[in-house]
């Protein structure tokens, strides 16, 4: 018997567990917004002409900018900030807490950091990146883990992501 099973019938000695449902809500979209389900997107904003792919979380506060992709199984924080003309592949991982005091903050806010994502920015499947802010134009490798501030447009992987070449600075492109 399934633990939702256990608790939709009482069935004695077995511990039910509290059960949430993966949902939109409080989300703010733009026009032409396409999403596919299952997704856990709360309290964000995503832009025009974007696409969300399924098994996504997206959480309060994070802004997803117009024309983006957010590929399935990807988790965006809280303090994130994607630009117009993303590509967000899947898994990638945003993390805001840092272990600042040597584990998780627990809930307090005041020790989380924020990310900021330029426009016209790639960021490969497995991608990790902590609070950090990536220019305009900037291409992070699949499995790339980002440590450091990105400034400069180019190509970036490894762990601690580093460049691996320059890019020319371009107008972004819009993702068909």
């Amino acid at each position: 018997m399934s633990a939702e099973q256990a608790a939709a019938s009482g069935a004695a000695g077995l511990n039910a567990p509290a059960l949430g449902q993966a949902d939109i809500r409080d989300a703010s979209f733009g026009r032409n917004v396409k999403v596919i389900r299952p997704v856990n997107l709360y309290g964000c904003t995503v832009g025009d002409d974007c696409f969300i792919g399924p098994f996504v979380e997206i959480q309060r506060g994070a802004r997803i900018g117009a024309r983006s992709k957010v590929q399935s199984h990807a988790f965006i924080c809280e303090l994130v900030t994607i630009g117009a003309d993303c590509f967000i592949g899947h898994g990638v991982m945003f993390i805001n807490d840092t272990f600042a005091i040597g584990g998780p903050a627990g809930g307090r806010q005041a020790l989380w950091r924020e990310t900021r994502i330029g426009n016209g920015v790639s960021i490969g499947s497995n991608a990790t990146i902590l609070p950090v802010s990536i220019c305009d134009g900037a291409v992070i490798g699949a499995g790339a883990v980002v440590t450091k501030d990105i400034r400069k447009p180019g190509i970036y992987a490894g762990n601690p992501a580093r460049m691996i070449r320059t890019l020319p600075t371009l107008p972004p492109l819009p993702i068909d």
